[in-house]
């Protein structure tokens, strides 16, 4: 498949899987995801959905939930995306936000020790 393409889809899937957590979900949980991205194989039959969440629980559970309820979400996106198929999603919490606020804190611990 075109790059090109996939990026396109990948984006779109992102901003559906956004709406479809904010006006069709019940669940108190859901509502604090935030999806940060998506990678879709080459045959558009897989999609690894990352994600993160304000919520305190710990990330394998929210993995867990989220996987849980991707049967659910995959019935939405369905819906609203026209594709030929629908990919079966793979939720997986995106650590790279943390980590940038783990790399923040040490800059700015340094810049205070120099002072």
């Amino acid at each position: 498949m075109n790059p090109i393409k996939r990026k396109r889809i990948e984006s779109e899937l992102v901003k559906t899987i956004g709406e479809i957590i904010l006006e069709e979900s019940t669940d108190e949980l859901l509502k604090t995801i935030t999806i940060t991205g998506s990678e879709i194989s080459a045959d558009l039959s897989f999609a690894k959905v990352y994600f993160t969440s304000l919520s305190e629980l710990d990330h394998r559970k929210l993995e867990l939930e989220m996987n849980e309820a991707s049967d659910f979400i995959k019935k939405f996106v369905a819906e609203k995306m026209d594709l030929r198929q629908t990919p079966k999603l793979r939720f997986v919490y995106d650590e790279s936000i943390e980590y940038g606020s783990r790399i923040e804190k040490i800059i700015e611990e340094m810049k205070e020790q120099k002072k």
